[in-house]
């Protein structure tokens, strides 16, 4: 039987390539997308689904009977810093409605993502460990540190198959910003074009660990399809691909367009990121299941400028 499989948070920024790659490979009508507004185009079975509302979900879940569920709902870094109480309700009480329905056998399998957001300022920054001290500093991090204990909580006690991976900052061209603090690097690109120059909200010197979304994607499958032996680490796993400053960001995007000007002038989305490590050690991931990222900074670089300009030509 083929596997089903739910999404939840479909149009945002992971969701938007995650669904289309599932659906490459499992086929359209195996991959339920839901999300709070409805999408542009969809090329498969979509529905509306809150994911605050316990109910819906519910719903949801019990109508397709998914093997699995992606839950990608959150409010990311620093959205979630301006409204913060809203942001942590959702955050984490959406998490307890799908570990709730995998504890009573609805769901076989469930992916949640962390985030580098977890660590904090007493973390060690270059490289920062799998396992370590962590105190997020951020509604977004404190949530997602707690969302971590609990998906093992839920897995050492009731035997819920919950995986998770601690992501980097994601650069991707298929998606637009969605109130990250790393979305700067994906921000930069569109200006490159539309205007040949960028202000950066994040200082110079001020270096975080990055991925190419294609490298998240294949990872964050490659972490399901694992069987549950190579998957011992219950809380998240550290991953990554290369790091970067704003400076060096520009470095790369003036080998292909050598007018680009960038400014800095930084705001608290940069103070949110000197809180953040400057590189991961993803030693754990690359052991257990294989994590083996292709793209570095130069060829992420090219391939995002190909694929932009082919979408506005």
């Amino acid at each position: 039987m083929a596997k089903r499989i739910l999404i939840l948070g479909a149009l945002g920024q992971i969701g938007t390539d995650l669904v289309e790659t599932l659906r490459a490979k499992h086929g359209s009508e195996q991959v339920l997308a839901t999300d709070i507004r409805h999408p542009e185009t969809s090329a498969g079975p979509f529905e509306l689904v809150n994911a605050a509302k316990e109910e819906e979900i519910r719903k949801a879940v019990e109508a397709f009977q998914p093997d699995e569920v992606y839950h990608l709902v959150a409010t990311l870094s620093a959205t979630a810093e301006r409204n913060p109480l809203p942001s942590w309700n959702l955050n984490m009480n959406a998490l307890f409605y799908v570990l709730e329905l995998a504890r009573e056998g609805k769901i076989g399998k469930v992916f949640w993502p962390s985030s580098i957001a977890a660590f904090g300022p007493n973390s060690p920054k270059d490289p920062c460990l799998q396992t370590t001290v962590m105190d997020p500093s951020t509604v977004y991090g404190i949530s997602k540190l707690s969302g971590e204990l609990w998906c093992r909580y839920y897995h050492e006690k009731y035997g819920v198959d919950v995986r998770s991976i601690r992501y980097p900052g994601l650069i991707s061209w298929k998606a637009q910003p969605g109130g990250g603090t790393t979305d700067y690097a994906v921000d930069i690109f569109h200006q490159a074009l539309d205007k040949g120059a960028y202000t950066s909200y994040i200082n110079a010197g001020t270096r975080l660990p990055m991925m190419y979304m294609p490298d998240a994607i294949e990872a964050t499958i490659q972490l399901m399809e694992a069987p549950s032996e190579e998957v011992p680490i219950r809380t998240s796993y550290n991953i990554s691909a290369f790091s970067f400053d704003p400076v060096e960001l520009a470095e790369a995007i003036r080998l292909h367009k050598p007018d680009f000007k960038l400014h800095i002038d930084p705001d608290y989305r940069d103070a949110i990121a000197q809180g953040w490590p400057a590189s991961i050690d993803d030693s754990e991931a690359r052991a257990h299941w294989g994590l083996n990222p292709r793209f570095d900074l130069h060829g992420m670089v090219a391939d995002m400028f190909e694929n932009l300009r082919r979408l506005r030509a």
